[in-house]
C-alpha cells in the first residue's frame, strides 16, 4: 500500500525510505495523526510521484541506493513547482557534517532515526505550520 488516505483534506506528507521498517512506522504515527502518507523506497520512486501527490512535506532518509537523499532533496529543491516543500533529512547518523551537507542541499530539518511519533509529529507542525484534520489525543 502507497497511499493512506484517513481525510480526503488532510495534509499529504511523503515518507522515502529504503527499509520497509522505517517506511511503515512513519506511516503509522502519521495516519494515525489524521495525515495521508505517500511512501517511496527510494529516490527514483519518489520522484516519479512527487508529481501525482504534491505532498507538503517531505521524509527523505539520506543512504539509500541509487539516488541518496542529499540528491533525492536537491533535486526536489530545483524544481520549479517542489522548490518551496520543505524537505527533512532522515538519518541514523547524527553528525555536524550530515546536517550541514543536508542544510546545503535545501533540506528544512534533520530528523535521526529511530525517531519517535513524538518527534516525527512534532517536525510536521513545525514545517507546515501544524495543519492536520485530525485533533490528537
Amino acid at each position: 500500500m502507497t497511499t493512506t488516505a484517513p481525510h480526503a483534506n488532510a495534509l499529504k506528507i511523503m515518507v522515502i525510505d529504503d527499509s520497509s521498517t522505517i517506511r511503515r512506522s512513519a506511516e503509522i504515527f502519521l495516519t494515525q495523526a489524521g495525515y495521508q502518507v505517500v511512501l517511496a523506497e527510494d529516490g527514483f520512486d519518489a520522484l516519479a510521484k512527487i508529481n501525482d501527490h504534491h505532498p507538503a512535506l517531505v521524509f527523505c532518509d539520506i543512504l539509500m541506493p541509487r539516488l541518496d537523499g542529499y540528491q533525492t532533496c536537491a533535486l526536489i529543491k530545483k524544481s520549479a513547482k517542489f522548490h518551496a516543500t520543505p524537505v527533512l533529512m532522515l538519518s541514523s547518523k547524527d553528525g555536524l557534517f550530515d546536517r550541514a551537507r543536508g542544510a546545503m542541499v535545501g533540506s528544512a530539518a534533520y530528523l535521526t532515526k529511530p525517531f519517535t511519533k513524538d518527534s516525527l509529529l512534532a517536525a510536521v507542525r513545525e514545517h507546515t505550520g501544524g495543519g492536520t484534520v485530525a485533533t490528537q489525543e
